[in-house]
């Protein structure tokens, strides 16, 4: 009886448990193409120009790798291990072939045929391989460039894998990299790690990436600690949060705060009539860093809750909502019992008030272990506004595209002071190309992944004279070592 009265910690995900389920979010991948979807029965899914259905996937392990088949089927490939013996016959170069159109016996309307037949992939690009006249004058090089050219062409092969840090960075860097700031998956990474985002940290973290660094974070924490994001407008926006498909126990350390209030939280004048008398429809947003640069967040707060989706396709749109609110929070179609409506309506704004209090309440302490900013406003009246709510000896680091913004918040940190150790740094990536006689670095590669400011809170002098950190500033007064008495060293005499 008595254990049954013990409230239970987050539950994780089980650690044996990798197969997909109706209802998980999972992430379509084709040779480099990633594209994040929930799994749904009888659900059409369109991917690279095929369109198929989930439902043979569920039940299978992550990682499988299925090929469509006709009427959108999808049917588990087994890999097939190619013999080592056996040697290809190939050319010594390619100077005597001719790129004339001629060399293809099959015709478009043949290869159509073999594709109504239901002739898999695998066999058409056989096909082709047999009745291509110069595919045996080619090098080893180009057959197999031929190969893997043909292949993407005809064989529908899907892999399904289990959503991640790393694969949902890839996904948006290559397909929306405006969506978050133009940041790669290394610069996430450094920003992780520079932030030492663990379990159990309480953070703070302001981002405009569609929630992606929120739920980078929250994939590191492991649903243990809080983190409180501040957003501009109406609501975050966690778009990307939702592709992770965290369980409902990692919601519970979540908390939202309205970037607009965090003036009035600072000068103490915050209470609970201002969220109660604040228009709830209206998409403008005060100044919230005592700067005129944060009145281009109302201008911009709407854009963002339209664009910053994953994807274009509307029933991806449905699946991909903010989190922490309830599927009944959405608006009714019919409207006819309008006191229903309007009940419903002041339920969301009196939950929406409580959790914004909870939020205020955790920020009053003014002890959040780290501090993560990717924004697209410039950083420095944002950095300058919420380190007043970091601990000291806590890390912070600030993302931004371009070098000048955080130049100009390098120095307004430095004439400030309360930092110390203060980092400006870019990461540079570089794709490799390992093959057999052919590893290089590849030709295309991105011209930059933004600029990183990274450091470290201190107690300074402004600091302490602060109410709220003088108990702390006195601890740290009571634990200075006192230095400690010059030993007197003897003299040993010369003998004389």
């Amino acid at each position: 009886m008595e254990a049954s009265a013990e409230q239970p910690g987050p539950q994780l995900p089980h650690a044996g448990d990798h197969c997909v389920h109706d209802g998980d979010f999972v992430v379509l991948k084709r040779e480099d193409v990633f594209k994040a979807v929930q799994v749904q029965r009888r659900k059409k899914v369109t991917f690279e120009k095929q369109w198929f259905y989930l439902d043979n996937a569920i039940g299978h392990s992550y990682g499988s790798t299925f090929e469509v088949s006709n009427g959108g089927s999808l049917q588990l490939k087994k890999k097939k291990e190619e013999p080592t013996s056996e040697t290809k016959e190939a050319g010594t170069d390619n100077r005597n072939i001719v790129d004339d159109g001629k060399s293809q016996k099959l015709t478009q309307d043949d290869i159509k045929a073999l594709k109504d037949k239901g002739i898999k992939g695998e066999e058409i690009v056989q096909q082709l391989i047999e009745n291509s006249t110069t595919f045996r004058d080619k090098t080893e090089f180009a057959q197999d460039k031929y190969i893997k050219k043909k292949k993407k062409k005809y064989e529908a092969i899907v892999t399904i894998l289990k959503p991640s840090t790393r694969i949902l960075s890839i996904m948006y860097y290559a397909r929306e990299p405006g969506k978050i700031n133009h940041m790669r998956y290394d610069t996430l990474a450094q920003m992780l790690t520079l932030g030492n985002i663990r379990a159990g940290n309480k953070m703070i973290v302001m981002e405009t990436c569609s929630g992606l660094v929120l739920g980078a974070m929250m994939e590191r924490m492991g649903g243990f600690g809080s983190i409180i994001q501040l957003y501009p407008g109406d609501g975050p926006v966690r778009a990307a949060t939702a592709c992770f498909g965290f369980p409902k126990s990692f919601l519970s350390g979540l908390h939202e705060f309205p970037l607009n209030k965090v003036n009035s939280l600072l000068d103490g004048t915050f209470s609970a009539e201002m969220l109660s008398s604040e228009p709830k429809d209206s998409t403008l947003v005060e100044e919230s860093n005592g700067e005129h640069e944060e009145r281009q967040i109302s201008e911009q707060a709407d854009e963002d809750s339209m664009a910053e989706a994953p994807e274009s396709n509307p029933e991806e749109q449905r699946t991909m909502e903010i989190i922490p609110q309830d599927p009944e929070n959405k608006e009714p179609k019919e409207k006819g019992n309008k006191r229903d409506y309007i009940q419903e309506k002041q339920r969301r704004q009196e939950e929406q008030r409580k959790r914004h209090l909870e939020a205020a309440a955790l920020l009053r302490e003014r002890n959040a272990d780290g501090l993560i900013v990717a924004s697209r406003f410039h950083p420095t009246p944002l950095l300058l506004s919420l380190l007043d709510f970091v601990a000291p000896s806590r890390p912070f680091v600030v993302y931004c595209q371009y070098k000048e913004p955080l130049l100009e918040c390098y120095t307004k940190l430095r004439e400030r002071g309360g930092v110390i150790n203060l980092r400006l740094s870019e990461t540079w990536l570089r794709n490799y190309q390992v093959l057999p006689d052919r590893s290089h670095p590849k030709l295309l590669m991105s011209g930059g992944g933004g600029f990183l400011l990274s450091g470290f809170t201190v107690v300074s002098d402004s600091l302490r004279a602060d109410p709220s950190l003088k108990s702390c500033a006195s601890t740290l007064d009571s634990h200075e070592p006192e230095e400690p008495a010059a030993k007197k060293q003897k003299c040993v005499g010369s003998g004389s």
